[in-house]
């Protein structure tokens, strides 16, 4: 990853900025923000992808429109610390479709779950499958009234 920082460039940055807030700009828009030919910002566009820098790119969808009205941050507690529980319970967690965020943390917790649903028979559905076989110590939900900052774009300024 160090080697892939110390190849960027402020140029870079500003394909990265725009990338960002707007993944389906067009190359020749993204150009003439950026301040290069369309030949140039591609040869940019291929490196930063195949260096790992641009992993895809995705369409913002409203979940909330779609009716999926209910967002649980899941914490989770468990008294199994081996790489074979880990990855079991890997595999298990991404198996359910609810869950659009997965992370090992450390503190007083081991796992935050982020989970989008429809209303709390939705979550009640998920948690039912969430707790099928496995032995966690704790569970909790803490349910979500409102996204103050949701998905914003990572200041990549910072880094020059």
């Amino acid at each position: 990853m160090i080697e892939k920082i110390t190849r960027i460039d402020a140029i870079d940055l500003r394909i990265l900025t725009c990338l960002q807030r707007d993944s389906a700009i067009s190359q020749r828009d993204l150009a003439d923000q950026v301040g290069l030919s369309q030949n140039a910002c591609w040869r940019r566009l291929r490196r930063l992808n195949e260096s790992g820098l641009i992993r895809g790119s995705r369409a913002d969808v409203d979940l909330t429109a779609l009716g999926f009205d209910l967002t649980v941050f899941v914490m989770i507690r468990t008294r199994h610390h081996s790489k074979e529980w880990a990855d079991n319970f890997r595999k298990h967690v991404e198996r359910l479709p609810e869950v659009i965020d997965f992370y090992r943390i450390g503190g007083d917790w081991d796992y935050l779950i982020k989970v989008v649903t429809r209303g709390m028979s939705g979550y009640d559905g998920f948690y039912q499958k969430l707790i099928t076989n496995f032995d966690l110590a704790t569970v909790t939900g803490f349910f979500s009234m409102e996204a103050i900052i949701d998905n914003r774009p990572a200041d990549l300024a910072r880094l020059r």
